[in-house]
């Protein structure tokens, strides 16, 4: 049975399933309706959101918060990148970053695993900058507007750079790499990283 991931989120669910297929984990959407319990950490959220989608469901399942994180703006929008994405987009956050030097910012991505046994969280951060304008046809989000470090390009620019860099790729391999030995100790063989 495929794992469940807990998202009404079309992108990101596209994405999980492109970079979990690599290490032979199949996944299926569920969506759920769940309040989303309010924190500064990805983590908290992530971890609150899976406790209850399992109490609603009972299969085995994953949550997954992310946000963007601007230095300048003390981690605003962080947690709340959702919400404020959905009020102003990435050209509102531009405008808030417009005459700003400090361009510092990190995305951070927290799945949250719940099963009978409980919840285990894996957290992965992308460090860069925000750019100056809008740049790139790929991606979602903030992706025209994030340069990860060591590039010049945008996640919407360069979406080789993002499958390999991304924090949610980050968070997403931590995750699939403990998934499938946990299950592999079970006798359960589900696949091994594709190389």
């Amino acid at each position: 049975m495929s794992l469940r991931f807990v998202t009404s989120n079309g992108h990101k669910f596209a994405e999980a399933k492109s970079i979990l297929n690599g290490y032979g984990v199949s996944i299926d959407p569920l969506n759920l309706a769940i309040e989303e319990k309010r924190s500064e950490s990805c983590a908290r959220v992530a971890e609150a959101s899976a406790k209850i989608a399992y109490e609603k469901a009972r299969v085995p399942l994953f949550v997954e918060d992310s946000g963007i994180f601007l230095n300048a703006l003390h981690g605003f929008p962080g947690t709340y990148s959702a919400w404020a994405f959905g009020k102003m987009g990435y050209e509102g956050l531009l405008k808030l970053m417009r005459g700003v030097r400090d361009r510092r910012a990190r995305f951070v991505s927290a799945i949250a695993y719940a099963d009978e046994k409980g919840v285990k969280i894996f957290e992965a951060a992308c460090r860069g900058k925000i750019s100056g304008r809008p740049a790139g046809k790929n991606g979602f989000g903030y992706d025209p507007i994030f340069i990860p470090s060591g590039s010049r390009k945008t996640f919407a620019e360069d979406a080789a750079t993002k499958a390999r860099v991304s924090h949610r790729r980050r968070a997403l391999g931590c995750f699939a790499k403990w998934y499938v030995e946990k299950n592999n100790r079970k006798g359960k063989i589900i696949g091994k990283e594709k190389s």
